[in-house]
């Protein structure tokens, strides 16, 4: 797009006042394969392409979007954008221009199996900020292997125990439990809305001291990863809480600039249809220095969870459900037997206090986060860890 151009529809935008003006103009090319039973069912693919414009004013935004981006149309936007802007200030823009492309791959294996009435499913996912070189370091035959044998063996596994007790989350199981439990939380628009259980607790402790939780969009080729974000600002790491204390939260620019501080680099959107808000990246919660080997050694009894499943989570007071996947009984310091139908209740702040023991590893897990009507790609990690107890609900049959 013509600097000039831009210029013109920035200087337009503003003419009523306001405080940042930022024109988002993006070209999309998804591409969508269906395979099932060993024959391909659907292709989609197409080009998308539009341009947003926002004006930030008296801590506020106005948003508009086309998918016309002739010079006349541009031009009108910005007189769309102007007419809902009742600004004391001169507008002003950083200035600067930035231009990126991202490749999104990501495969999703589904796996059903039957025996009788009992009808059992396995999945598994892998993606990235990456091209089709990611089938070289994840084949998608052992991601098929894998989803396979977890619908096959929860076909054998018994109904989960119902009630309290130590809960042990593989580094397998992904960051599900992080993204919901404090993740969503620790978003600057919710947080200073109130609208957070850890709203106005910068300095408080909010987990165990030997949690510390982290959002990196700097991370290689990770699903959440970014040079910049969706309002031009540089990738960065941000540590949300060290040792357990909570050190701050997500920004974008319109709530960066209502508190006063820069912002993290969260801005993020689905698309030029929407408006950027405070969003997560690849969040995580840092390894310890405990052998996983070692941690299940140490617990008598409990559930193991191997693979998260969907959830939930009241963002206000912290309350959650997740579904399990895949999980076994611990039995004498032991993996034991596959249970089937687990759901893990509980607190977000209650949870993260509850953890006793932090491992050296790290594992990932991948999605599409929705909020606000809108869904962007994240990443999720933790190490293996152990809740000293939590509610486990069971499947009646």
């Amino acid at each position: 797009m013509d600097k000039d151009l831009i210029k013109k529809v920035l200087k337009e935008a503003v003419k009523n006042g306001g405080d940042f003006a930022d024109l988002y103009v993006e070209r999309t090319q998804p591409a969508y394969i269906h395979l099932e039973d060993d024959k391909v069912e659907k292709v989609v693919t197409g080009i998308d392409h539009g341009a947003g414009l926002r004006v930030i004013f008296n801590g506020k935004s106005v948003y508009a979007y086309t998918n016309d981006l002739s010079d006349k149309a541009l031009i009108e936007l910005a007189e769309t954008v102007r007419a809902a802007v009742k600004g004391k200030h001169n507008g002003n823009t950083d200035g600067f221009l930035t231009e990126d492309e991202r490749v999104y791959t990501t495969a999703m294996i589904q796996v059903i199996a039957a025996d009788g009435k009992i009808i059992q499913t396995g999945q598994e996912p892998i993606g990235g900020l990456i091209g089709f070189e990611l089938f070289d370091e994840n084949p998608i035959e052992k991601a098929a292997e894998t989803a396979a044998q977890r619908a096959v063996m929860m076909l054998k596994a018994r109904p989960a125990p119902a009630g309290r007790m130590p809960v042990i989350l593989s580094a397998e199981a992904g960051g599900t439990m992080i993204h919901e439990a404090i993740g969503h939380g620790l978003e600057a628009d919710l947080a200073m809305q109130g609208l957070s259980v850890y709203s106005k607790k910068i300095g408080e402790m909010v987990a165990s001291p030997i949690i510390t939780v982290i959002d990196d969009a700097t991370m290689p080729n990770k699903r959440g990863s970014l040079r910049f974000d969706d309002e031009g600002v540089d990738a960065q790491k941000t540590i949300l809480v060290e040792k357990g204390i909570l050190k701050g939260y997500m920004y974008d620019r319109l709530w960066s600039m209502k508190e006063g501080v820069r912002s993290t680099g969260n801005g993020r959107r689905e698309s030029y249809k929407y408006r950027p808000i405070p969003r997560m990246t690849n969040t995580l919660i840092a390894p310890g220095k405990s052998v996983p080997e070692e941690i299940i050694k140490s617990t008598s009894s409990g559930l193991f969870v191997k693979k998260m499943g969907g959830g939930q989570v009241n963002t206000v007071n912290g309350d959650f459900v997740f579904e399990v996947s895949e999980c076994y009984l611990i039995e004498n310091g032991k993996i034991g037997e596959p249970v089937r139908g687990a759901t893990l209740t509980g607190n977000g702040p209650e949870v993260l206090k509850n953890i006793d023991i932090v491992g050296n590893d790290l594992g990932f897990s991948i999605g599409t986060c929705g909020k606000d009507g809108q869904g962007v790609p994240v990443s999720d990690a933790q190490p293996t860890l152990r809740i000293t107890s939590l509610t486990v609900g069971g499947l009646v049959e």
